[in-house]
């Protein structure tokens, strides 16, 4: 099997909304900083440095997807850019046309699902992240569509706002780790893994899992954990 790995190479976001996530990363860097999320990160059992580094390493680590098979598939579609709900993904060019090339993205797939399970072992939390990624996948599921030329895509927001109100309802004292838990995993295995099928008759160069059209809801979804531990648990004493 020969799989491409400098094909699977491609930023997964036209440029302006990456430029966006950057500056929401800038802007959390500052927080920071000044302290505003120190009881964050101590609430998601990681420190506020490796937080950070693991959240840069995901937006940058949207660019590389690791090659895993390849796959039959109908005709590509034209590279260029296709918008979906407000967000523009860029469909990548093929050099060459062994057929769809099926990866999985680091910043959205690989990093989203190491950090989970450390938050699961770490939090001793397994029967909870299950219940809330079980009812995350299902909404994911419900809500993914195809888009040719893309992959599989999700409305940005739903992701996170499902996975906070899940974990607030599952577990309000593990409201951070779950939402981030329930959502990356929710997303990965709702609009991804359960649409494998899909992957090839949706014309599009690269299939990545974590990629494309969901990476933007598992990036936000990380984003939003940290937020919530600062907002909503403020005043808890730390375990």
């Amino acid at each position: 099997m020969d799989v491409h790995w400098g094909h699977a190479q491609y930023l997964p976001l036209a440029w302006p909304f990456l430029a966006i996530f950057a500056l929401a990363l800038a802007l959390l860097l500052i927080f920071i900083q000044v302290k505003i999320l120190r009881f964050a990160y101590m609430r998601l059992g990681i420190s506020s440095g490796w937080a950070l580094a693991l959240l840069a390493a995901s937006l940058l680590g949207s660019y590389v997807n690791i090659p895993i098979a390849e796959l039959g598939g109908d005709a590509f579609v034209e590279p260029g850019e296709i918008t979906y709900f407000g967000m523009r993904y860029v469909v990548p060019e093929m050099v060459s046309e062994p057929g769809m090339i099926l990866a999985i993205n680091v910043g959205g797939g690989l990093i989203p699902t190491l950090l989970s399970l450390y938050l699961i072992v770490r939090r001793n939390f397994l029967g909870r992240a299950l219940i809330a990624t079980a009812v995350i996948t299902v909404i994911c599921h419900m809500l993914a569509e195809p888009v040719r030329g893309v992959g599989i895509a999700l409305p940005i927001f739903v992701p996170p706002i499902a996975a906070a109100l899940v974990a607030a309802i599952v577990s309000w004292e593990e409201l951070a780790p779950l939402a981030y838990v329930g959502g990356s995993l929710g997303v990965l295995l709702g609009a991804d893994i359960l649409n494998l099928g899909l992957f090839p008759a949706l014309g599009a160069p690269v299939a990545s899992i974590g990629g494309a059209g969901t990476f933007d809801g598992i990036f936000v979804t990380g984003l939003l954990a940290v937020l919530l531990a600062s907002l909503a648990q403020r005043g808890q004493p730390s375990s």
